[in-house]
């Protein structure tokens, strides 16, 4: 069983989200509505993915990705963001600061769960 962390602030799209990856089967989502919740969350249990948005109030999800990467503790937990950011100055940013895939909003199922069964190898 992998578990994966879903951090969006719109219940909406966390839903649609946790959706579209519990159909994979095998896989727990949790769910944090905010990039300081995620950090809350981290070291309460062990996560196989991170899918986080960029634009979320308080901590956005290029820091939480900064932070995820500063700790030896998660340098080799994958992140995949999924924003409505689709520049490739934006994918650019995303890549280089660790995250391990990039999907824009609105995204088909197909792409999001390719992504995600690419990264955890299901």
């Amino acid at each position: 069983m992998k578990t994966i962390l879903i951090v969006e602030d719109s219940a909406t799209t966390r839903a649609l989200i946790r959706a579209v990856i519990d159909e994979l089967g095998d896989v727990e989502t949790v769910e944090a509505g905010s990039g300081f919740e995620a950090l809350k969350m981290l070291p309460l249990q062990d996560y196989d993915l991170i899918i986080t948005d960029i634009n979320m109030p308080d901590i956005n999800g290029l820091e939480l990705i900064s932070f995820v990467r500063s700790n030896p503790r998660y340098t080799h937990l994958p992140i995949i963001i999924v924003s409505t950011e689709r520049s490739e100055e934006d994918k650019r940013r995303g890549m280089a600061l660790g995250a391990t895939g990039y999907v824009t909003k609105p995204f088909k199922s197909g792409e999001l769960q390719d992504i995600v069964k690419n990264t955890l190898g299901l």
